[in-house]
């Protein structure tokens, strides 16, 4: 919960608020064609991002994200998505284990927005246990 609070911004937004200009040409990302970046920036509560992504949780989803990337952005996609990519990045283990650096760095990449992270589990700890 405390992933999905830090990259919705609270559960306010499904697309990434950035123009995805910075993923352009990112091949770990599968952006090889020109306007990748911006049409696989990130989506979703937990912000799948980059062509690459965007395929892989389309057929586990049977979406054509490819085709149609926005449809991650519905409210059922928004949640499945990040689902899918909770499970496929074995998330589950680490969180149960309290290691939240771990899982910001699965889902982020780096540790973007560490602390709140770390305040919204331990709110979500308080209420839940």
């Amino acid at each position: 919960m405390s992933q999905v609070g830090h990259e919705s911004g609270q559960l306010r937004y499904v697309r990434e608020l950035a123009s995805g200009q910075a993923y352009e040409g990112r091949a770990g990302l599968g952006n090889t064609q020109r306007g990748d970046g911006v049409r696989f920036r990130g989506r979703g509560l937990l912000q799948v991002t980059g062509r690459v992504n965007y395929a892989a949780c389309g057929k586990a989803l049977g979406l054509d994200l490819l085709g149609q990337p926005e449809l991650i952005e519905q409210t059922v996609n928004a949640c499945r998505s990040a689902g899918w990519f909770w499970q496929t990045r074995g998330l589950n283990a680490l969180a149960d284990a309290g290691d939240q650096e771990r899982v910001t760095r699965r889902i982020n990449g780096g540790v973007n927005g560490l602390a709140e992270r770390l305040a919204l589990y331990q709110a979500a700890r308080k209420v839940l246990v």
